[in-house]
């Protein structure tokens, strides 16, 4: 089978007669000038449908203890006339003007406190009506919670006292939450919070300006400054007033009983940390000059302590407009970065700073130190930490930490394990290794609550062991453990891990004595719930009782596949199956979707990714739809691209997505399930980029469904996804890698489905509109679909619904139904 394009003139006028017997090139009727004459929301068929509007299974949150849970109810999508709802887009950021909150947001309408010992549940009384609460946090003793109400007008901060179970009101609708992060953070004392209010002494919002003042003007004069695509960013002196506007903060710190008490003066606030002793806070403020070219996080800021009255203790930095950081990944801003406040003691900061100027290019021996400072702040900086590769945090236990590096060029990451009492002794390497390996992944240290209420390393007495709760990579499929990790050794000891038939991950260890952890525990046909199990007796006690929440999808066939690519490579996809499909059946049309990923090292990439024994889930963005359909469906299909040493993965990128395409197909066709002539190909942001791809260089499918993907490598200059060289380091790779290259070849019917407010990097809606103009212009069978008010995920009820019947559509046409060619 020829598996590369070579279109010849015989099969471009078959496929042209096929076209005009067919009626044209639209997947329904067409008005004159080609526009479709179905312009309204559409609903796809009633199974599909119904999924998508069943209730919701509650979001689970619990106590550092282990005591209680939360279970946060949601009313499931929102209509189109609240997506569609106005935002000022600013700086990277989507404003709702009539709250001064993030728009988009995603909120919960009901809260049930659960006790974890005997599953007994209370409602929470006294919650406002028609609620959407958000940024729901515990506070550091457990007692209470604190959350935000969004109201047509503003947002309120409410809090719930969980020993009577009643909520209250503590502010108006006054806070801003406009920025990212919580509004609010808890003190130690558990009494009070720091909370950022809109600025009372803003003035009127700007006015839009009837005549321009001026031209726009950026320039520079001679500095390598280069930038990746961005979304949203400032366009001009009105954006820059709208931006000063929404963001303008004052902090205040807000009691149980409702007291407010200014702090500070009021400014634009990026961000507030209070010290674990609850006496001073960590400001950082954005400064001007702003910036057309990078979002709001790369902006001047200023970092200062301030007391609790407000007043600067100390300024620790002024971090100038980065407007210059290298394209490169691991590439950082210059100067300190990352301040934040040791949670094992009362006043100490901590933070890291690039040596090698933040150039991830250059050759360094040293790439960050980490520096430590004590209240009151007057001393020189300790230097507790160099490190091998980036920075990336710390995990600090009661007089030690431990610092986490990675590096991207070879995949590397380290975590070394310091004591800060004793700076100018070396750190111990507890792990090197690659992060692509998912079988040697160690996971994520456990931690609990000290005094101050902050999460610390959770160790023994002897704090000889720290403990782990890891994925559990293996050949078999993920296995999910607790380890304890020895810090002398450095082995680690595993105290229980998921056995088959179940897919079971620990959550927490809420009792080290009695070796009690929370897990959340599902199978191919029970539904994720919660458990508390002794590791020692196995014992196993449920604590929810979630049903299926898709019963439509009840009794359909799974089945992990483990095949080879021609390269040798291992691949793995889960495949589907209808309830009713049996051996000896006339094979099934099917849907391939998938989302290639990067690799640097082949065996890495042909490792198994995931568990055989996980539950059937369904989401807005799933193929899975489609097996209530007639359909097979082959998902989670692995597309390594590989460039093992000196090689780049992208310099073989077309060659790599044919090979494991071809692979997928060749094992579900061999296995007498599918029919390979009417299969189709389809895939979400790089996946859609995929689905170009695949159709312009083979003749695999039947079909394409692209979602909001980029298809000219040329807009995104700077480098996309996994690679950055640049266009003018790597043209040939560019083009070779864009469809748009190649939309003449493109031969089968492509949808192609777009938000038309996408703000993601690069998958600017543009991408979608020149595509489909380059493949009309060639005489392609495609179909473009904007969604109105769509980011690059899709919210809306109504949006979701007309694209699962998009995609009914064009799958019951072109692949289920598909002419005899």
């Amino acid at each position: 089978m020829n598996i590369i394009k070579n279109r010849s003139a015989r099969r471009a006028a078959s496929r042209l007669l096929c076209l005009l017997l067919l009626g044209g090139a639209a997947p329904v009727a067409l008005a004159q000038g080609g526009q479709d004459t179905n312009t309204g929301y559409q609903r796809p068929p009633e199974t599909i449908a119904s999924i998508i509007e069943a209730p919701n299974t509650p979001s689970v949150s619990i106590s550092a203890k282990g005591d209680w849970m939360l279970l946060l109810e949601s009313p499931g999508y929102p209509s189109i006339e609240e997506v569609s709802a106005p935002e000022s887009r600013l700086a990277g950021l989507r404003i709702n003007p009539a709250t001064n909150g993030q728009s988009r947001g995603y909120y919960y309408n009901g809260l049930t406190l659960k006790k974890v010992s005997n599953g007994e549940e209370f409602q929470i009384k006294g919650l406002p009506q028609n609620a959407q609460l958000s940024n729901i946090t515990w506070s550091p003793d457990e007692k209470s919670i604190a959350f935000t109400n969004t109201k047509a007008n503003g947002i309120e901060l409410w809090m719930a006292d969980l020993g009577t179970r009643q909520a209250k009101k503590l502010t108006d609708a006054v806070l801003n939450d406009a920025y990212s992060g919580s509004p609010f953070e808890w003190l130690a004392d558990s009494k009070t919070l720091v909370v950022k209010f809109v600025d009372e002494k803003r003035g009127e919002m700007p006015k839009v300006p009837t005549a321009p003042a001026g031209p726009t003007v950026q320039q520079n004069l001679g500095k390598v400054k280069p930038s990746r695509t961005y979304q949203d960013l400032l366009k001009n002196r009105y954006d820059e007033q709208l931006f000063d506007y929404y963001m303008q903060s004052q902090l205040k710190l807000v009691s149980l009983d409702g007291k407010q008490q200014p702090i500070g003066e009021a400014g634009i606030i990026k961000g507030v940390e209070t010290s674990p002793d609850g006496q001073y806070l960590l400001v950082q403020t954005i400064q001007k000059p702003y910036s057309y070219l990078v979002p709001h996080y790369n902006f001047p800021y200023k970092v200062e302590v301030w007391n609790r009255n407000g007043q600067k203790v100390k300024e620790l930095a002024q971090l100038p407009l980065a407007e210059d950081i290298p394209i490169a990944f691991d590439a950082v801003a210059k100067g300190p970065r990352g301040y934040n406040w040791r949670p094992d003691e009362p006043a100490t900061l901590y933070w890291a700073e690039a040596q090698d100027e933040g150039d991830a290019n250059k050759e360094a021996a040293v790439r960050d130190h980490v520096y430590m400072l004590q209240a009151p702040f007057n001393a020189k900086p300790t230097q507790i930490a160099a490190t091998k590769y980036r920075y990336r945090g710390m995990n600090w236990g009661d007089d030690m930490a431990i610092v986490n590096e990675r590096w991207w060029k070879n995949r590397m990451e380290r975590s070394v394990l310091i004591d800060p009492t004793k700076p100018s002794k070396a750190g111990v390497v507890l792990i090197e290794r690659s992060y692509e390996d998912n079988y040697t992944d160690p996971g994520s240290p456990v931690f609990t609550k000290n005094k101050y209420g902050r999460s610390v390393l959770l160790t023994d007495k002897k704090k000889q062991n720290i403990y782990m709760i890891s994925e559990g990579g293996s050949p078999e499929g993920n296995r999910p453990y607790v380890s304890e990790f020895n810090l002398k050794s450095k082995k680690a000891d595993i105290l229980w891990r998921s056995e088959a038939p179940y897919y079971e991950r620990p959550v927490d260890i809420i009792d080290l004595k009695d070796k009690k952890i929370i897990t959340r525990r599902e199978s191919e046909n029970d539904p994720p719930n919660y458990f508390v199990r002794d590791m020692d007796d196995k014992k196993l006690t449920q604590i929810t009782k979630f049903p299926h929440p898709n019963p439509q999808l009840e009794g359909v066939q799974k089945q992990m596949l483990q095949y080879k690519r021609e390269d040798g490579v291992n691949l793995t996809a889960i495949l589907y199956l209808p309830k009713d499909f049996k051996k000896g059946d006339a094979p099934l049309p099917m849907l391939l979707w998938a989302y290639p990923r990067e690799f640097k090292d082949a065996a890495s990439a042909g490792q198994v990714k995931s568990s055989p024994y996980e539950f059937t889930r369904i989401s807005w963005g799933s193929p899975l739809f489609w097996v209530t359909q007639g359909y097979a469906i082959l998902d989670r299909t692995d597309i390594p691209i590989v460039g093992e040493g000196d090689a780049q993965p992208n310099d073989t990128y077309v060659k790599q997505l044919v090979s494991s395409a071809k692979a997928a197909i060749d094992e579900v066709v061999k296995m007498g399930v599918v029919d390979p002539k009417r299969v189709a190909v389809g895939g979400h942001s790089y996946g859609a980029f995929m689905t170009g791809n695949l159709l312009a260089h083979s003749d695999l499918f039947a079909a394409g469904i692209a979602r909001s993907g980029a298809y000219n490598r040329t807009l995104t200059p700077f480098g996309f996804q996994a690679e950055e060289r640049t266009y003018w380091d790597a043209p040939e790779v560019y083009f070779q890698m864009s469809p748009f290259s190649f939309a003449n070849k493109v031969n089968e019917p492509i949808l192609l489905i777009h938000g038309e407010a996408d703000n993601n990097s690069g998958t600017f809606p543009i991408q979608s509109a020149r595509f489909y103009n380059a493949l009309k212009g060639h005489g392609a069978t495609a179909r473009l679909v904007f969604l109105p008010a769509e980011s690059h995920g899709y919210r809306a009820k109504e949006s979701v619904l007309h694209m699962l019947w998009e995609m009914d559509q064009w799958l019951d046409k072109y692949v289920k139904n598909r002419p005899v060619q």
